[in-house]
């Protein structure tokens, strides 16, 4: 008998102690202790859709792309404070109608100082791995800190945009969402560009519609196409020469960015007394008037073109092409014909425009996420 007392006595000791622990209240968040060895992630994690037959994007793991860095970074491309006198953003060089490129040969910097190279195109920069067309920086977040000081651009100091952005009540807030504080730094900030910029994917081309099925070429556009993936050269002269437009060697499509990402001498000039290109960086001659390939993404808005914004029509660049380049030390094995040319038709040369403007993505240039939020 005094077991089965003991017994329920025990049952409702177990269920009062239950419920005392049941009905306690949380501590409140700050004052739960967490391990050392747990990270919080800030920020909300980006759904970056990668386009069909596109490979992976290498996100660097100290930048990971959040909904609230992409959003900052928006902001501070478009953030006319990043320049001496507050009257320039990354996006007046890089505008949405021209391909996000300049339309000027030279862009004008903050003082009015012209450069010497053609503002490269903003497109699919997330699956670059080097950056300027001579190739100086090797990751996005490298690149963006570069123009911030240069005399010649934005011309300003990183502490002064610093000072500025963090005095600014729009930016603390943003910084706190994407980094989890209110702290404004210059590697944040580039941190935060870099993400934006990676989101600016161009797949919505007639070209890649008719990748997957959606649009199918025109008879000039395939025959350009086919121009387009061809080797050189008049099948009467070589038995080897296929008479195409020999394109694909440093724009190929394989990866479906139109481009090699490698850095070629395509035949501009004889000696680089000008400007000796990826020389530069390197310090070898043999890399003296090379130039990193560019995408041929919207190609047909984003003129002028070469590193030097030579040439202000497509109809100029194929013609420079056809007739094989200029010989020099340097010149790149691809470009095989500087002896009598491609000696293309007009006819071809009108088929390969035709599929290059097939090239030009319309969302791409009018996408809301990509546009000046101020």
């Amino acid at each position: 008998m005094s077991t089965g007392r003991n017994s329920t006595y025990a049952v409702l000791l177990t269920f009062l102690v239950v419920g005392i622990f049941a009905c306690r209240h949380p501590l409140p968040e700050e004052e739960v202790q967490l391990p050392d060895e747990v990270i919080i992630d800030y920020g909300t994690p980006y759904d970056l859709v990668i386009p069909p037959f596109f490979p992976p994007m290498d996100i660097p793991a100290d930048n990971p792309l959040t909904v609230e860095g992409v959003e900052l970074g928006r902001y501070l491309f478009w953030e006319k404070k990043l320049s001496g006198n507050n009257t320039m953003s990354c996006g007046s060089c890089h505008l949405p109608d021209k391909g996000f490129s300049d339309p000027n040969q030279f862009s004008i910097g903050e003082t009015g100082a012209i450069g010497t190279r053609q503002a490269m195109p903003l497109v699919n920069m997330g699956w670059s791995t080097t950056f300027f067309w001579d190739g100086r920086a090797p990751s996005l977040e490298i690149q963006i800190l570069e123009p911030i000081e240069n005399p010649i651009e934005m011309n300003d100091s990183w502490i002064n945009v610093v000072q500025e952005i963090a005095s600014d009540p729009l930016y603390p807030p943003k910084f706190a969402g994407a980094f989890g504080s209110t702290e404004v730094t210059k590697e944040k900030i580039a941190k935060a560009i870099a993400s934006f910029l990676r989101t600016m994917i161009s797949a919505d081309s007639k070209f890649d519609r008719q990748r997957i099925g959606q649009y199918f070429f025109t008879e000039e556009e395939q025959r350009g196409f086919n121009l387009f993936i061809t080797e050189g050269g008049d099948p009467q002269d070589n038995p080897t020469f296929q008479g195409g437009a020999d394109c694909f060697h440093c724009h190929g499509f394989g990866a479906m960015q139109m481009t090699d990402y490698l850095f070629h001498n395509n035949g501009l000039d004889a000696t680089f007394e000008n400007d000796p290109g990826r020389f530069l960086v390197t310090l070898n001659e043999l890399d003296s008037g090379k130039f990193k390939t560019p995408s041929l993404r919207n190609i047909e808005l984003t003129s002028p073109y070469m590193h030097d914004g030579r040439f202000t029509t497509l109809e100029q660049v194929i013609e420079h092409y056809n007739g094989g380049g200029t010989p020099s030390s340097t010149i790149d094995p691809f470009m095989k014909f500087t002896t009598g040319g491609l000696q293309l038709t007009d006819q071809k040369k009108a088929d390969l425009l035709a599929f290059l403007k097939c090239l030009t993505d319309t969302s791409f240039l009018t996408n809301p996420a990509f546009q000046d939020p101020h």
